[in-house]
């Protein structure tokens, strides 16, 4: 929900040229055999997009961020220099198991230290590796010996918006069975409806009396001047007419006003429009909108892929602020995906301590962007890059901080 916050990870190395497969000296015989690895360039991913896909169906953690429908568009707006790590089974018929997009930074710092950092930006705020479910454990080995083992790629790597989940776990065995080492930054938790018991009274039990009450009465002021409707959009044509009229409420909102609304940036909202259509193909968009008439004072964008869904962004008429228009939405938009029992969990996509949906949702998802050195010999770099990025992140903070007590 918003735009996250990007880290910049300036004076990226010349790409890795596309590979046909590398040795891996590093991991056990029976792994080697059974697996091969490539790292491939955006441009060159059309050949395997349906691998890909057929793997972002079937992975141990959902991202959907990094699903073909998404990835590729968001790759010509934000991904210059960024291409992806790949790995096929080889055992039985071939298979795509590993599927990690990176970008191969030459500084980070201010010092020549080269880092390999998974690929986030604005509008994708996970960075959760897609691995098979079925083989997690030999994917993320794989990962990791063909970093070890390709010279043209850093040594050292990041791994930005990291989900506490079995994806981490396994990714930090594998680290520690090759006796590298890693560590934890920006340790956060941002709001998630995760809801493991009675859902129709979830929302009753999350927002309070006295606080559900003020939201009743708002909502009955907003209906003085007409009555208000949800609107929901799941097909390609609703969801490109929904889209628009997000694009208005944004650009007309603060956001706006800043310069950051999508339909500022070109590349940004060709960018949305190619990805939602995407996704609106196979129905894993919803776009709602409260409506008055046919005037949208809120609109809101979820993402889907199998049990998770991501509130992605959201914007209001801010001449209805008063009412909240947002929160209405958000409301409502709750309900519907709380009676959707296929749902397990979905993501707010918010910042951490966020002042409206972290009231609403009472479920947390723990995150971090993890450093790590693969193995013993990247070790050697890896206390001083520990500590680079521990001064670096102190500094961000302080800034933070000042900047808050401006007037």
């Amino acid at each position: 929900m918003g735009t996250p916050v990007s880290r910049p990870f300036s004076h990226a190395l010349d790409a890795p040229r596309p590979s046909r497969g590398i040795a891996m000296p590093h991991v056990r015989r029976d792994l080697a055999l059974s697996v091969r690895s490539e790292w491939l360039p955006f441009a060159g991913l059309a050949p395997v997009t349906d691998a890909w896909r057929a793997l972002a169906a079937r992975a141990l953690e959902p991202n959907v961020f990094y699903g073909p429908a998404f990835a590729l568009p968001a790759a010509t707006a934000f991904g210059k220099d960024t291409g992806a790590l790949l790995v096929w089974s080889r055992t039985g018929a071939r298979r795509l198991i590993g599927f990690w997009p990176v970008v191969a930074t030459r500084r980070r710092w201010g010092v020549p230290l080269p880092v390999l950092v998974g690929w986030t930006h604005p509008y994708a705020p996970l960075g959760t590796p897609l691995v098979d479910a079925d083989q997690a454990e030999l994917a993320l080995e794989a990962l990791l010996a063909h970093v070890r083992a390709d010279p043209t790629l850093p040594k050292l790597l990041l791994v930005p918006q990291l989900p506490d989940g079995p994806v981490a776990a396994r990714l930090a065995e594998a680290v520690v069975r090759h006796g590298g080492r890693s560590a934890d930054f920006d340790v956060h938790a941002r709001a998630l409806l995760a809801p493991t018991d009675d859902r129709a009274g979830y929302l009753d039990r999350a927002v309070g009396r006295k606080k559900a009450k003020e939201l009743k009465r708002l909502r009955r002021r907003l209906d003085e001047a007409g009555p208000v409707r949800l609107v929901t959009a799941h097909e390609p044509a609703e969801v490109a007419g929904a889209l628009g009229a997000f694009f208005r409420l944004e650009s007309q909102g603060w956001k706006g006003r800043a310069g950051t609304a999508a339909v500022q940036h070109k590349e940004a909202w060709t960018f949305m429009q190619s990805a939602l259509a995407g996704l609106a193909a196979t129905r894993d968009v919803r776009i709602d909108r409260l409506l008055r008439g046919e005037e949208t004072l809120a609109a809101a964008i979820t993402l889907k892929q199998r049990d998770t869904s991501w509130f992605w962004k959201i914007a209001y008429d801010e001449d209805a602020a008063r009412f909240s228009p947002g929160v209405q939405l958000t409301l409502e938009v709750t309900e519907a995906l709380l009676a959707d029992a296929a749902l397990a969990r979905v993501d707010s996509c918010a910042v951490a301590d966020h002042p409206m949906i972290d009231h609403l949702w009472r479920e947390r998802l723990p995150l971090a962007d993890r450093l790590v050195a693969p193995d013993a010999a990247a070790s050697v770099l890896f206390g001083f890059a520990r500590q680079l990025e521990s001064a670096r992140r102190t500094a961000v903070a302080g800034a933070r901080r000042l900047r808050a007590l401006l007037p």
